[in-house]
């Protein structure tokens, strides 16, 4: 098992714009963040790390969802523990979309508000991630249809990790 130290990775910070109506970025400014091969560890592994930083509770194991969404309720932290696959953030249609390949090893901190869907699996081996919240939050499902205009004002009041939900103290998303 290993933990690549926050200034041996490439971080990817990415602001995108809100697009129809799906806030992204812009309702609460903080970027969506990669960590490029910040891990070598099992699912179980990742699991534990996350859980001895306590800022974040893993709930699942599974791909992502074909379908482009958000979530107004809470932060997202995904860890990618097998495959590699091509993600879209921001929304399909939305011409500052941003869509990278992420692969077994790669952190992703998605912020309240950003959509996100799999855009296809390019591993060899089947995409999985450990999906993790902070403590106390539920995820909600919301999809940028008319209607969940309500739902957005909650990200405005979300605060942000206080620590770093893979490093502690000394992680890029607290940097």
């Amino acid at each position: 098992m290993t933990f690549n130290p926050p200034s041996e990775i490439q971080v990817t910070r990415c602001q995108i714009p809100s697009w129809n109506l799906i806030p992204n970025t812009e309702i609460q400014g903080h970027p969506l963040l990669i960590y490029h091969a910040a891990f070598d560890a099992t699912s179980t592994q990742l699991k534990r790390r996350l859980e001895s930083i306590g800022e974040v509770m893993p709930q699942w194991m599974y791909t992502m969802y074909s379908q482009t969404h958000f979530h107004s309720t809470s932060h997202e932290v995904l860890g990618v523990v097998a495959g590699r696959a091509k993600l879209c953030f921001g929304g399909e249609d939305n011409p500052r979309r941003f869509e990278p390949t992420v692969q077994r090893g790669d952190l992703i901190i998605v912020p309240a508000g950003v959509g996100h869907r799999l855009v296809s699996d390019e591993g060899d081996e089947p995409f999985q991630m450990v999906g993790s919240y902070p403590h106390g939050k539920q995820w909600d499902m919301c999809y940028g249809q008319p209607g969940e205009e309500g739902k957005t004002k909650n990200i405005q009041g979300l605060s942000w990790f206080h620590q770093d939900p893979l490093y502690g103290d000394t992680g890029p998303a607290i940097a």
